[in-house]
C-alpha cells in the first residue's frame, strides 16, 4: 500500500490537520524488504513502548510475556500482565501507560502483506473489536513458538522466508480468531458471523462484499452520505441498503451514524480540539446539531463526555505536542 512504509530513521510526518494524533508508518530496511516486521520490544525501538498517543499505518500484534501497565486503544484502558496477546488496526489510536517490565515479541505487517489469504482481512477486523486476549498456558506457549519463528524468518532472511512469514503470520490470525472473547468462555460457534458494530466477515480466499466493503468504508474518518458511498463502492443506495441489512442487520444510515460518534468520541478522549472543531471532523458544519447528536448517539454531551476519559486517558494538544 502506498505511503505506508519508510526506511529506518524518517521523521514521522506532522499530522496533516493539526490535534490529531501522529500517524507512523512502518520502517524498512530498504528496497524490496518484505513489508513485515517481528522481534522483541526492544529490537523494534522506543515507539514500540510509546506513551505518546499514535497511530499506525500497519497492523501491530503484541504478544506480552511479561510486566505490566496499561495499554489504551481507542476508548479502552486494558490491564497489562503476562501471556496476553493484542492486535491494534490500522488507524487506531494506541499507547502505553504506566508500563513496567514490559516484555514481548511484535510483529507489525501491511495489509498488503495479506494478499495471500485476503480472508484474514476481515479476520482481523473481527479480531481488533475484541482487542485484547488473556492466554491459557498451553495458548501462550503456542503463540510464543510462531512469534519467537517469526522474528527469526525476519532476522535471518533466508530463501523463501517471505512466503513462511505469510504461512506462519496466517496460522497465526486463524487461531486468534478461535480465542473467546472477554467473558464470553468459549470462542464463536461455527459459522456464526461476526456482526459486533456491524463487521460483515468475508469468506477467506473470496473478494469483499460490498457490506464489507462499506463495513471498511465506515472505519476512516468520512462525511459522505448513504448516496456518496453507495457511489463509491459503484452500487445504487437501495443495493447497498439490502447488502448492509442482510449482512449486519441495520441500515447504512444506522452504520454511518454509530461511525461518527465513534470518530467524535476518539477525538475528544484523545486531542483538545474545541468541539467545534471536532464537530467539523466529523461532518457537522452546525456545532448544536452535533451536539444533539452526539447526545442521542451516546446519551452524554460532548463537554460531559470529555470530562469523563480526560481524567483517564492521554490527550494530544492541538499544536501537535502530546499532552
Amino acid at each position: 500500500m502506498r505511503n505506508t512504509t519508510v526506511v529506518p530513521g524518517t521523521p514521522c510526518p506532522a499530522p496533516p490537520r493539526p490535534g490529531e494524533p501522529p500517524l507512523h508508518r512502518l520502517e524498512l530496511a530498504g528496497p524490496g524488504t518484505v513489508p513485515f516486521a517481528a522481534g522483541p520490544f526492544d529490537e523494534l525501538g522506543p515507539l514500540s513502548r510509546s506513551d505518546r498517543p499514535h497511530r499506525h499505518t500497519f497492523y501491530e500484534i503484541v504478544h506480552i510475556a511479561a510486566g505490566s501497565g496499561t495499554h489504551v486503544v481507542d476508548l479502552a484502558g486494558h490491564p497489562v500482565r503476562p501471556r496476553q496477546l493484542a492486535v491494534v488496526l490500522p488507524g487506531q489510536v494506541h499507547c502505553w501507560q504506566g508500563q513496567r517490565g514490559l516484555d514481548g515479541t511484535l510483529a507489525l505487517f501491511t495489509e498488503d502483506f495479506l494478499v495471500d489469504h485476503p480472508g484474514d482481512r476481515a479476520l482481523l477486523r473481527r479480531i481488533g473489536e475484541t482487542c485484547w486476549f488473556d492466554l491459557t498456558e498451553a495458548e501462550h506457549e503456542r503463540t510464543g513458538r510462531l512469534m519467537a519463528d517469526m522474528a527469526a524468518e525476519c532476522r535471518l532472511r533466508a530463501p523463501g522466508h517471505e512466503s513462511v512469514l505469510r504461512a506462519l503470520l496466517h496460522v497465526l490470525v486463524v487461531r486468534m480468531a478461535r480465542l473467546p472473547a472477554p467473558g464470553s468462555g468459549r470462542p464463536d460457534g461455527p459459522g456464526e458471523p461476526a456482526r459486533r458494530r456491524g463487521a460483515a466477515a468475508a469468506a477467506p480466499g473470496t473478494p469483499p462484499t460490498v457490506a464489507e466493503a462499506f463495513v471498511r468504508l465506515t472505519a476512516r474518518p468520512v462525511d459522505w452520505s448513504v448516496r456518496e458511498c453507495a457511489e463509491r463502492l459503484g452500487v445504487t443506495p437501495g443495493h447497498l441498503a439490502r447488502a448492509v441489512r442482510a449482512a449486519t442487520g441495520r441500515s447504512p444510515g444506522r452504520l454511518l451514524n454509530e461511525a461518527r460518534a465513534y470518530q467524535a468520541q476518539r477525538l475528544l478522549a484523545h486531542t483538545e480540539l474545541p468541539v467545534r472543531q471536532v464537530a467539523a471532523r466529523v461532518g457537522f458544519a452546525d456545532p448544536a446539531y452535533f451536539c444533539r447528536f452526539f447526545r442521542r448517539e451516546t446519551g452524554t454531551s460532548p463537554g460531559e463526555f470529555r470530562k469523563h476519559h480526560s481524567s483517564r486517558l492521554p490527550s494530544i494538544d492541538p499544536r501537535g505536542a502530546s499532552a
